[in-house]
């Protein structure tokens, strides 16, 4: 296996296109909302690799190993060895459709000697919960999904992700990994603190979140933000929800806002908020939240520590890069630190993170560092 990192800074390529193209070879690249504009960049790479599979998506920052970049791109080449790979593709117009695509993707790329998926979606027009689930009723708990939802800075207007090449709205792509070569390795880590009283989720309707304990959810949600609920719904991403199933129950999943309606006084988030489960409010602890890139990057090892070239896609929430500002790269410093020696880092700041919550199912996540590693036995 070999792996390369080429990069795009606006205006010209960092250099040549490495020589690495095949029927084997994956090039994933993140790059700026707005370069769907001016797609000669992405027709470069489709010429310099006619036969390779082309995957990538819209960011808040794309992420260039230990650096995070804004109006540029960020490409890693893979050429595998011994793993084949197969990119299947489903439209989506709404949050409704979600499952059907998920179960959709997860069909087609279906086969025994299925290892892992990766998966770049839409990050607007998709409940990412219903997606996961779609996946996970077709695909078993031994194959490892990963990926994560497209952003558009934190605009929440429009993203983009990349079909057959280009940029394409209202897609979602995902990547099958095939044979047992491939090691596929995941971590994902929040590292926010809870605040406040914990409060019952009384009425809700899929990813939209309408009342908490018999109060009107928006309205109950601004009282903790003060001046900053006159931001939302870009201020909800610095003030995100733990979510758990009872109080009795140690798995915690994190929801961030993605809309706010007014005349409802509801919230709609990136994946469900299920009635009669409990939500508390989360804030910044900057160095935890450092820390916590660091430990995922360590969880990635839990199947052994891969030997020979390896790449690394880190996927971090847009709300974790407005808390961070410029210490931003910190925690691009701390992933890379724990991961082996030599590992190639790309990435991007999403709007959604896909990855089990430590084994088995993969789940949806926001407000965390997820990291997927690929290498080759």
């Amino acid at each position: 296996m070999q792996v390369e990192r080429v990069s795009f800074d606006g205006n010209s390529w960092s250099g040549p296109f490495p020589p690495l193209d095949s029927a084997t070879t994956l090039v994933v690249a993140f790059g700026a909302p707005e370069l769907s504009a001016t797609p000669e960049s992405f027709a470069a790479l489709r010429q310099a690799y006619p036969s390779s599979h082309i995957v990538g998506c819209s960011s808040a920052g794309e992420i260039h190993g230990p650096r995070v970049l804004d109006r540029s791109i960020a490409v890693a080449v893979v050429k595998f060895g011994q793993t084949t790979l197969q990119v299947s593709y489903a439209d989506v117009v709404g949050p409704a459709g979600s499952y059907a695509a998920g179960e959709q993707l997860a069909r087609s790329l279906a086969r025994p000697d299925l290892r892992g998926i990766v998966i770049l979606s839409d990050g607007l027009k998709v409940n990412g919960s219903e997606l996961v689930r779609g996946v996970n009723t077709v695909v078993s708990k031994e194959v490892i999904v990963t990926g994560g939802l497209a952003a558009d800075g934190s605009r929440f207007q429009q993203t983009w992700v990349l079909r057959d090449g280009a940029t394409a709205s209202n897609v979602i792509s995902a990547v099958g990994f095939y044979g047992d070569h491939i090691v596929i390795g995941h971590g994902s880590k929040g590292g926010w603190d809870k605040f406040g009283p914990e409060r019952k989720v009384t009425r809700s309707a899929g990813n939209v979140l309408l009342e908490l304990d018999g109060e009107p959810a928006l309205a109950l949600y601004k009282k903790y933000l003060g001046e900053r609920a006159a931001e939302l719904p870009a201020s909800g991403l610095l003030f995100p929800l733990a979510l758990r199933a009872s109080a009795t129950d140690d798995k915690v999943l994190v929801r961030t806002i993605l809309a706010v309606d007014e005349e409802t006084q509801s919230m709609t988030f990136a994946g469900d908020i299920p009635q009669g489960q409990l939500v508390q409010l989360m804030r910044a602890n900057f160095d935890r939240l450092i820390g916590a890139a660091g430990a995922a990057a360590g969880m990635t090892q839990q199947l052994g520590t891969p030997v020979g070239a390896t790449l690394a896609i880190a996927i971090s929430c847009v709300g974790r890069r407005l808390v961070l500002g410029e210490r931003t790269d910190e925690e691009l410093e701390s992933a890379m630190q724990a991961l082996p020696a030599g590992t190639t880092q790309v990435g991007f700041y999403s709007y959604g993170e896909i990855s089990p919550y430590t084994t088995g199912a993969c789940d949806l996540h926001n407000q965390t560092m997820t990291l997927t590693t690929l290498s080759e036995r």
